[in-house]
Order: C-alpha cells, then sequence, then structure tokens
C-alpha cells in the first residue's frame, strides 16, 4: 500500500524504537559483527549472518561537499535490541571515524551552516533531546533539556532558529480523563472516525510543530504553531520530518498537514502545504489560496493551474526562497497516483507541474542551484536519480533527464555541493551503501562499505532479469534469483514472490525481511515479477489493478511462474507461494484457483475477507480507491465485484497447506483478517499454521521476533517442498 521510500521510513523509525529499550539502565551495547567460522566456512547467508550487518540511515553531505555524516544501526541478537550512532566519513580520503558511542542512539544528524558543528536527537540523557559535537565527536554538549521527547527538529539555515516536534495532548479520548472521578477505568471512546492508525489506538495527542529561537548552544521552549489543532504535522502514520522546511532565510515555515478530522480524514489525501511567518505568526494554506468552496466549484482545474486535491507533501525552498517545490498526486483519495514534482512561486502564486510529460514518480526532491531541481524516480524496475529545469515560462513544463541508471535501486539523495551529491544504493545482493554521484556526468563511486567484511565471504546468487509476456500480450519484467552455487543440470524448488503494496515496486531493493538472496541461499529460485500495479512502469500500469484485484496482476503472477516452471531447472512439482499484505491477498487469492500449481503457500497479513477488512481497516481512502468503494453500496459494480472476489469466497476451494502469520499491532490489515484465514484452513482439514507476533504490526522489526519469522517460514517451505 506504501512505495519502497514510506515504507523504509516506517523500518527507521521501527528500528530506532527496538533499540531504545532500558538502553540506559542496561549501558553500552556491546556489538559483535564477525563472522563466526562456521559462518566463514559455509559463505552462504542466514538469517543470523543478516543481523550481523550494520544499516545506514540517514545521512547528510557537509556544506563544502569533503564529508558526510550518516546513522548507523548495529544490533546485538542476544540483548534483542540495538543501537543507532553517528559516523563521519572523509569523502576525498575514504577515512572513517564514529563520532557518537553506543550509549544512547543518535539520529537526524544535520550540519551547522558553517561546517563546524553537527546537531542530531540522542536518548543518551534519558530522553530524546538535541544533542550537539564537532565533526570529529570531541565538544559533546546537550541543548535542550524540555519536558518531553523531541520527535525531530531543523535548525534554520540562518542558524538563529529552530522548529522542534512534540506530541501533544488536544482531545480527551481515555474515560479517566472524560470522567475524573473513574481514575481506574480503562475505555477509550470515540464519537467518529478514526479509532486507530497503522499499529496504536489514536489517544487525543497530535504531533505539533514548535518554533523557538537558537543561540547555538541551547534549544529553548518554543511557541506551538499549531496550538489546540487536532492535526499532526508531520502526518500519521509515518511521522517524516521531512515534510516540515525553513526556508533558507529562517523567517518562514513550510509544513505539510492534513487539516481533517473523523470520516473527512479517513477518507481523503487531501493534504496541503502550509506557510507560517514567525515574525507575525500568520499561517497560510498555498495550496487552496481560495479556499476550499472554490476548488469544490472549478475542480478538477483552477485556471490552468494544477489540482491540489490529493497529497501535497514535502516542501522544499529553492536557495533565493522564491518557490518551493513540493510532491503532489493530483486524484483525490489515491495514494498511488503519480507524485508530480510541482513548483510554487511565490511571488505570482503560480504552480507549475515540472514532471507533466513524465510518467513517473518523482520523490526526494532537491534543489540544485537557483533553477534546477534533481530527484529520484522508479524507473522500469528500479530506482533513479533524475533532474530537470525550471522553465522561464510559469505554463510550461520540464524535460527530464536521468542521471544515473543500471540495475540498482537509488533510495535516498542528500543536498548537492561542488557538483556532486550523495546517495543510497541497494542492489537485490548487496544492503545499502553510500556512494558519490556527480551530477552532470552520472558518474557514481562507492563511498562506505560498512558490510564489507561480511559480503566478500557470502556467495550470491545470479540474478537474471526477463521479460515474460502476460495473458494480454504485455512485457512484465520479473526478477530471477538462482541459488548460490546454481547447477542447471539440477531440478530445483522454486518460489513465487508476491509483491505487497499493492502498488510497490518489485525492485533492486535490499529487504532485512523479505530477502530474495535469503530465499536463494537456502536452495530455492525465487520468480519475483512486476506484475500488474507495481509503479516504474507508467500510470497505466499501476493504475490497472485498482478494482480489479482479482483480475490481470493475479493472471501476471501465474504467467510469470508457468514460465519459469517450465525450465529444465525448475522442479515443477515442488512450487510455493509467498507474500505479504496484497501479497498475502494474492497467497489467499490463489490457495483457491491454482489448479494444484503450488504445494505450499505463506501469507503474511494478509487481506482475506473484503467485506469485514473494510470495516476494521482505518484509511478508507485506501479501499474506497483500490476496491472501488463500500461493500454496501450495491449500485457500485466495481465495488460489487471486488467483494464478490475476496479470497474467503474461494476457501471451499483449498486444497494445500498454508502458513498464516500476522501481528497483534497491525491495524492496516487487522490480524483478524489471518486468525479467520487459520480457521477457515482447520475447519476444511488443510495443514494451516497460524504465527501470530504479540509485539509486532504490519512487518517484523525486532531482532529475536525475526528470526523466529525465519525459523518459521522456511521450515514450513522445507517441510512441503524438500521432504
Amino acid at each position: 500500500m506504501k512505495n519502497i521510500f514510506t515504507l523504509t521510513l516506517i523500518a527507521m523509525a521501527s528500528l530506532v524504537a527496538s533499540c531504545t529499550s532500558k538502553e540506559q539502565a542496561s549501558g553500552p551495547l556491546v556489538i559483535d559483527n564477525a563472522l563466526t567460522p562456521e559462518e566463514l566456512a559455509a559463505g552462504i547467508l542466514t538469517p543470523e549472518v543478516i543481523w550481523k550487518m550494520g544499516r545506514i540511515g540517514e545521512f547528510v553531505l557537509s556544506p563544502d561537499g569533503s564529508q558526510v555524516v550518516y546513522s548507523r544501526t548495529d544490533y546485538n541478537m542476544a540483548e534483542n535490541r540495538g543501537v543507532t550512532t553517528l559516523w563521519m566519513q572523509s569523502v576525498p580520503s575514504g577515512g572513517v571515524t564514529q563520532i557518537t558511542d553506543n550509549k544512547g542512539n543518535a539520529s537526524v544528524p544535520s550540519w551547522s551552516a558553517d561546517g563546524s558543528r553537527i546537531y542530531f536527537l540522542s536518548d543518551r540523557g534519558g530522553s530524546s533531546q538535541l544533542w550537539s559535537c564537532a565533526p570529529d565527536g570531541g565538544g559533546l554538549r546537550q541543548l535542550s533539556s524540555l519536558d518531553q521527547d523531541i520527535e525531530y527538529y531543523s535548525i534554520a539555515p540562518s542558524g538563529d532558529r529552530a522548529f522542534y516536534v512534540q506530541r501533544v495532548k488536544v482531545e480527551k479520548r481515555a474515560s479517566g480523563e472524560i470522567y475524573p472521578d473513574l481514575p481506574k477505568s480503562a475505555a477509550k471512546i470515540y464519537d467518529d472516525l478514526m479509532v486507530r492508525h497503522w499499529d496504536r489506538w489514536t489517544d487525543g495527542s497530535h504531533l505539533h510543530i514548535f518554533v523557538s529561537d537558537f543561540s547555538g548552544d541551547s534549544l529553548v521552549a518554543g511557541t506551538d504553531i499549531m496550538a489546540d489543532e487536532p492535526f499532526d504535522s508531520p502526518m500519521e502514520p509515518y511521522f517524516d520530518g521531512a515534510e516540515i522546511a525553513w526556508n533558507n532565510a529562517g523567517t518562514q515555515l513550510a509544513y505539510t498537514c492534513k487539516k481533517l478530522t473523523g470520516k473527512e480524514y479517513a477518507v481523503s489525501t487531501d493534504s496541503d502545504i502550509y506557510l507560517y511567518d514567525v515574525a507575525s505568526g500568520a499561517t497560510r494554506n498555498i495550496c487552496k489560496p481560495f479556499g476550499e468552496d472554490f476548488l469544490r466549484l472549478y475542480y478538477p482545474e483552477r485556471n490552468g493551474q494544477p489540482t491540489l486535491v490529493g497529497y501535497d507533501k514535502y516542501p522544499v525552498w529553492s536557495p533565493d526562497d522564491s518557490h518551493i517545490a513540493f510532491r503532489s498526486q493530483p486524484r483525490a483519495g489515491n495514494e498511488a497516483d503519480k507524485e508530480r514534482l510541482i513548483v510554487y512561486n511565490i511571488a505570482s502564486g503560480n504552480f507549475t507541474d515540472l514532471t507533466k510529460d513524465f510518467d513517473h514518480n518523482a520523490t526526494n526532491v532537491i534543489w540544485n542551484g537557483p533553477n534546477e531541481l534533481l530527484f529520484i524516480a522508479p524507473h522500469f524496475g528500479t530506482y533513479q536519480l533524475c533532474k530537470v529545469s525550471l522553465p522561464a515560462d510559469p505554463t510550461a513544463t520540464g524535460t527530464v533527464t536521468l542521471i544515473t541508471s543500471g540495475d540498482h535501486d537509488i533510495t535516498a539523495a542528500s543536498h548537492s555541493a561542488a557538483g556532486q551529491t550523495v546517495v543510497s544504493l541497494t542492489r537485490q545482493d548487496h544492503a545499502a551503501e553510500l556512494y558519490t554521484v556527480n551530477v552532470s556526468s552520472g558518474e557514481m563511486a562507492p563511498l562506505t562499505d560498512i558490510n564489507g567484511h561480511i559480503f566478500s565471504n557470502i556467495r550470491m546468487g545470479a540474478i537474471e532479469k526477463r521479460h515474460i509476456r502476460t495473458s494480454d500480450g504485455k512485457d512484465m519484467l520479473t526478477w530471477v534469483i538462482f541459488p548460490p552455487d546454481f547447477d542447471p543440470a539440477k531440478k530445483y524448488p522454486t518460489l513465487l514472490y508476491c509483491e505487497g503494496g499493492p502498488q510497490s515496486t518489485v525492485s533492486q531493493m535490499w529487504s532485512y525481511r523479505w530477502n530474495f538472496q535469503l530465499m536463494a541461499a537456502r536452495g530455492y529460485i525465487v520468480v519475483a515479477p512486476n506484475r500488474r500495479g507495481t509503479p516504474s512502469f507508467g500510470q497505466e500500469w499501476t493504475d490497472q489493478i485498482s478494482g480489479d484485484y482479482s483480475g490481470q496482476n493475479i493472471r501476471d503472477l501465474l504467467a510469470a511462474i508457468d514460465a519459469v516452471a517450465a525450465e529444465p531447472y525448475v522442479d515443477e512439482d515442488r512450487l510455493g507461494c509467498v507474500g505479504a499484505s496484497y501479497g498475502g491477498y494474492s497467497s489467499f487469492y490463489l490457495a483457491g484457483i491454482h489448479q494444484e500449481r503450488f504445494k505450499a503457500f505463506i501469507a503474511h497479513c494478509g487481506i482475506f475477507d473484503m467485506i469485514s477488512k473494510y470495516g476494521s481497516t482505518e484509511e478508507l481512502f485506501f479501499p474506497n480507491n483500490d476496491y472501488g468503494g463500500p461493500y454496501w453500496d450495491k449500485s457500485n459494480a466495481t465495488a460489487q465485484r471486488s467483494y464478490a472476489h475476496s479470497p474467503h469466497t474461494l476457501v471451499q476451494n483449498w486444497d494445500t497447506p498454508i502458513l498464516i502469520i500476522t501481528g497483534l499491532f497491525d491495524f492496516r490489515i487487522p490480524y483478524t483478517q489471518s486468525i479467520e484465514a487459520h480457521t477457515a484452513a482447520r475447519l476444511l482439514g488443510i495443514d494451516s499454521r497460524l504465527v501470530v507476533f504479540e509485539n509486532e504490526a504490519h512487518q517484523v522489526f525486532k531482532p529475536q521476533n525475526s528470526l523466529t519469522w525465519n525459523r518459521e517460514f522456511f521450515g514450513w517451505l522445507d517441510k512441503y517442498l524438500k521432504n
């Protein structure tokens, strides 16, 4: 349901959360990432080896482009926790220095304007506060002692102001708050939607932005610029601080917010960009300068300007503060609509769509001088760095140029300096590392190598890039991943991987959960198709899946596995099907129609009963768009077709063992979906196993839970596909 970047942010947030438990009480966390003699001798990727890898998080290039500071998370499996530290690397020499120790977590690094200090958040003092140090780690100082955790912050480029984000109680939801004479009552009371979101019950608290003067040596309590507002900025459920940005003069703040409540919030994606003026304290909405009623009256176009009724996010100021670039989706309620790169002219109030003629998303936008912007785009099964210039004519569009190319994913980029930027890059056979990119030539050079000691001793499987013909005559990019030491004369058990989302790309991602190389290392060939609905092949390809969950994309999945299963090295009698989220839906659905293709299924947090899922999920704009609407609208043919093809309607056809996994804090696809599926399978006499994680949500993040997940996952596959 989300793209690669939002899922990465969820992962980062959860990883940090898993690190903080009793950190100060138990002292510095001991990290040992060395491979054991047995692991060195085997030379094979295992779940235990994956958890010995350091994980690069946020990174920022210095103002002069000579150094990059980045966060890195390492884990101690026995302690079931990790620690996030900051590291400094010289761009010219490659020299590396750890600048914070293992006594606490450090995150959100940023540079002072002159490059003399590093600012960051740390919980080493017991709560998350602002700290600073010199680039070599010396001169460590705590700069804030606020009454509660700072969730995010940013120092204005002018250096004299800062904003920080804290959680503020705005509404009463607990029964003890509503009835003070009943302090031991434990109820939550709601008059409207949304009752819960992603992995938590709504409790009446919201993230608010506070603006404060900043001396460089201390951050004091500031002014809540959203006082008494029942809204979040940054927005839930990802709470990404990049949704807020200072102008360069430090006089205005641009922030993202969806200022809706209740049912309107649940069914809408209509977030906007707001400008807060520090001197006057005034706030204005740049996306709807003439008000909501005007937009409704003249929808979908306002005097030729782009319509801004979907998600508008991630404001970025131009170097001279004359323009704001942001990402915008034109269709209301469609979180998978094309993300356009829009530039707002502050003086004229006009908007320019720079990617109107570019049929891919624009993410991670950066100004590269006064008239050029860089961004990352999903592009035919990969993610690449692109650039586009701001045209002199505001009614014109831009011409997009791909800076990079190749089978890799560029997952994030820092600002540019000295003609280059720093990016994080993954491949299916390598975890994220930082690279420098020459913005003019596209030339890339590796910068970090934090897991070199592991990858140099582990054999990876070959990756084949195939184009498979679909039932309607299209070419579908499918990745085929082979076991290390693959022998084409042998026959291998083979897995069909069903992507989640459903609008997310099967790209050159490196996952710490659904890792193709890990599956291959266990002796399986992996077939990973970019079926209908996956971005990076044009918006038409992405859109097709909405309202057609049981249709063409399912045929795409079957086309992929049938094509590869015809190869002499695939054992057609040992095929498995695995997937999570929408991929779990795919597993459940295919279990009812597969005609004995598969010998084992695995569904993680999958959609089983679309009717009950509609009534128990939270962001209703998603099923309204993807299912076609609510199940009770009998006049809606698309919706009725969707619900008529819910996986539970085919459960009487199930004949194959199935492993079902869920988390009790999954409120996106509530855990009850998995319980329903398990109940049906057992009553039908199907061998089924249910694994419920008591402290996980839609994904599994905690170290020992991850090992449990992998043992269950591979134990199930080995039982039915190898014996």
